[in-house]
């Protein structure tokens, strides 16, 4: 073997028990008992500290190329190292050129090698008039699509109504490829704007401009796309009771549907957010306690399938204190998602396993990487994170690795610190340090990931 890693806690998906996990090419050869003789070059000895398989975030901004003075792959992926993140999956939008074409995918492609401490992989976008690409971009590797019913924020990358999106999800049903939404409702937020026009520092009126109800609205249409053409649909940041309850009727239903939410919509409540804290800017936004509460009961129950960081970063003159119409809608929160959902799932009872379920196995099982990723089991690759949930530690924007450092978590105590992350059988974060040069690889769509796909 080249690496033993030993713990009184691996957390495996039938549940927590002492093991050794045995590693040789890159990849889990055995989980065994946690004293069995197992010859090997290195050795790490854990101790008490959990032993869980390397998380997977399939919504991340990395914005590179075009845009990397937002974010770049050489600082994302220490961000996500740091973190205990060893795969991410970019989004196609903030970068310049968008994702929606295969040029602009193979742009991407040359921006991350060399650059990318992590593994990583990459969604096309779906825009108007670029039907035609899809396929295409599946053929040159993207491993799946993300559209919005909204304006993006970015002019490159605009929204999308139902016919096109309908249009799209016929076209890859067939590939089993995932349709990531962002679903809002443009009607229902027109009839409300006028709020956020009256208070712009209030982040109260920011929510009341971005309505509950224009998410459930948004979150029905794709459910009856997904129904009517047979794709795979997936709601990315969910932030409301109301889209819940829309997401729990389309399964119950039989639709191909899946769903996220995030941390920040999982650790803060509109009513504590200050006026003018544009930090906690992001859309949909961020709700009343009874939806956080209400989210929480969604990952428990099976409603929401995963816990993705949304991670949007920007350069601080994009986002002023003070003016919530103004500043950017993004959070960066790729290097805290580990200990920001670890901090209130402990205080609400929730288990290890749900924790490794939420951000590693679920999100590899959406972008058909379960072949390779987000569990331990022999034949995977050796991704492994080491970390200490009853540490806890005071966030500081000055020690984290993203490009922009501002948060809403700054000054917030986090338990769960993160201590050793290792990708393929190699340690690329120990402790503070970054011990191996950049060699993430680039995780393409192939036979194995449709094959996984279509298996469910």
């Amino acid at each position: 073997m080249d690496l033993v890693v030993r713990s009184s806690r691996v957390v495996l998906p039938e549940g927590v028990r002492p093991a050794a996990i045995a590693v040789s090419a890159g990849r889990i050869d055995r989980v065994s008992p946690i004293d069995a003789a197992l010859d090997a070059e290195a050795e790490i000895d854990a101790g008490d500290s959990v032993v869980m398989a390397g998380l997977v975030d399939t919504h991340v901004h990395v914005n590179d190329p075009g845009r990397a003075d937002w974010e770049g792959f050489e600082s994302a992926g220490r961000a996500a190292a740091a973190g205990g993140t060893t795969t991410i999956v970019d989004m196609p939008l903030n970068s310049s050129p968008v994702t929606t074409t295969v040029p602009a995918l193979e742009a991407k492609v040359a921006a991350a090698k060399g650059a990318c401490l992590v593994d990583y992989g990459f969604w096309g976008g779906i825009v108007p008039g670029n039907l035609g690409e899809l396929a295409a971009l599946l053929d040159a590797g993207a491993l799946g699509f993300k559209a919005f019913l909204v304006p993006s924020g970015i002019d490159e990358f605009p929204p999308v109504d139902d016919v096109t999106l309908g249009a799209a999800m016929s076209a890859v049903a067939g590939r089993g490829a995932p349709v990531l939404v962002h679903a809002e409702d443009a009607a229902e937020i027109g009839r409300v704007e006028i709020e956020l026009a009256a208070q712009p520092a209030s982040h109260a009126a920011w929510a009341a401009s971005r309505p509950a109800a224009a998410e459930a609205r948004a979150v029905a249409r794709v459910a009856t796309l997904a129904g009517r053409t047979g794709a795979r649909a997936h709601i990315v940041h969910v932030s409301s009771e109301e889209a819940l309850d829309e997401i729990r009727r389309a399964k119950a239903a039989g639709a191909a549907l899946s769903a996220e939410t995030c941390p920040h919509y999982l650790c803060f409540a509109s009513e504590d957010v200050a006026d003018g804290d544009t930090r906690f800017k992001c859309a949909p936004p961020i709700r009343e306690a009874p939806h956080r509460d209400a989210l929480w009961r969604g990952l428990h129950d099976g409603t929401l399938d995963l816990v993705a960081s949304d991670h949007s970063p920007c350069p601080p003159a994009l986002k002023p204190a003070g003016d919530f119409g103004k500043a950017w809608g993004g959070i960066a929160g790729l290097e805290l998602r580990l200990p920001a959902t670890w901090t209130e799932a402990r205080r609400r009872g929730q288990s290890l396993v749900e924790i490794a379920r939420w951000l590693a196995e679920a999100p590899a099982r959406l972008a058909g990487l379960s072949g390779r990723k987000g569990r331990i089991h022999a034949g995977l690759d050796a991704d492994l994170v080491v970390w200490d949930p009853a540490r806890e530690f005071e966030v500081e924007a000055s020690a984290l690795h993203q490009r922009h450092c501002a948060n809403p978590w700054e000054g917030r105590t986090l338990a769960g610190m993160v201590e050793t992350t290792i990708l393929r059988g190699r340690v690329i974060y120990e402790r503070g340090r970054f011990p191996r040069s950049a060699d993430g690889r680039w995780l393409m769509l192939g036979a194995a990931t449709a094959t996984a796909r279509r298996a469910g």
